[in-house]
């Protein structure tokens, strides 16, 4: 028998994630977290897969989160040497992603060669930003050159405009309000089944309060942070020790949080759902109202009183449908590998 499942990779930062899919159905699953060495983990993540009956020749092919493919890469593709020299074109965008997602691609390259290798990228879905949306007021010169609001989390926004008709049994509705509330947190406007707005920016540490990442703030406070702590420990410092964890001085853990009686806790929360609720103003305001709303993520889909205190203070905005979408961004993914092989251009 011919192999058919889809091996799909998701290397985050510290991270490692592995599933696999057959015939569009989830069928193992594993991971590794506060990983220090990827090359070594996915070593270990591979032989449990293996343990589970799915070794590298079990495959058709696999897939791979990729955060950032900058303004180019708008869709997913079949990973050749071109594609992966523009991944690598991207790594200043994403210094934390891209080199691990890069390291687990060779990999797997190196010890299956003939397996077809495919990318999905979280920037891809809102490639369909307007341009005054994207562009930040600097002047065109040669150091601005790169500089932009490219959005992200856009593999499960994705994921979502598909789920959601299908949950529903009626057309995805016009103007959509968004939220994948998790450890990263983003609000995308969703209008016509395209992205015309989202949170994040240049980097997925813009807009909400999240678990470790400071959301917005004024670019003078960040730069009078990297001249007090040195511009490495004000990234550090940005991106993983403030949103949640910094607010609350206990958890990046919103479960964690809402067990707790302390006063760090209760303002973390409330943080938390202010600027939610205001970015989301600004969503709908980029959209010409709202038609209906939608969650994903840990937090978006578990958090009820999280949820409940979003949309109370979005009252004003009208009584419309509230969604709860369960994230899909795996098996998106397995399908846009899937479709992919399925088509005309796919040799193997």
């Amino acid at each position: 028998m011919s192999p058919r499942a889809i091996l799909v990779l998701n290397a985050g930062s510290s991270t490692i994630k592995v599933a696999v899919f057959e015939d569009g159905r989830e069928v193992a699953r594993a991971g590794a977290d506060a990983v220090p060495d990827h090359g070594a983990a996915l070593g270990t993540v591979m032989a449990a897969l293996a343990g589970q009956g799915y070794g590298l020749n079990r495959f058709a092919a696999a897939a791979h989160r990729v955060v950032h493919g900058g303004p180019d890469l708008s869709e997913t593709a079949r990973i050749t040497s071109d594609l992966r020299a523009q991944i690598v074109a991207c790594i200043p965008l994403a210094p934390l992603h891209n080199p691990h997602h890069l390291e687990v691609i060779d990999r797997i390259a190196l010890a299956a060669p003939d397996l077809p290798q495919f990318a999905s990228f979280d920037t891809a879905f809102h490639a369909s930003i307007p341009e005054v949306a994207v562009r930040y007021a600097l002047p065109d010169v040669v150091e601005t050159q790169g500089l932009r609001r490219y959005g992200f989390h856009g593999i499960s926004y994705a994921a979502l405009v598909e789920a959601l008709p299908q949950q529903t049994g009626q057309p995805l509705p016009r103007r959509l309000l968004a939220f994948h509330l998790g450890n990263g947190a983003s609000i995308c406007a969703i209008k016509d089944g395209r992205s015309v707005a989202t949170t994040m920016g240049y980097s997925p540490n813009a807009g909400l309060t999240m678990g470790t990442r400071s959301g917005d703030m004024d670019p003078a406070a960040v730069l009078e942070l990297a001249r007090r702590m040195g511009v490495d420990a004000a990234e550090s410092l940005l991106t993983h020790a403030s949103g949640l964890l910094g607010l609350s001085g206990e958890s990046f853990d919103m479960r964690a949080l809402e067990a707790s009686d302390t006063p760090g806790a209760h303002w973390a929360i409330r943080h938390f759902c202010y600027w939610a609720a205001r970015h989301a103003g600004s969503m709908i305001a980029a959209m010409g109202g709202v038609d209906a709303i939608a969650f994903t993520g840990g937090i978006g889909e578990n958090a009820r009183d999280i949820r409940n205190d979003i949309l109370l203070k979005l009252a004003w905005a009208g009584d419309v449908p509230v969604h709860i979408v369960p994230a899909q961004e795996e098996a998106f993914i397995a399908r846009e590998a899937s479709n992919l092989m399925e088509g005309p251009d796919f040799a193997a």
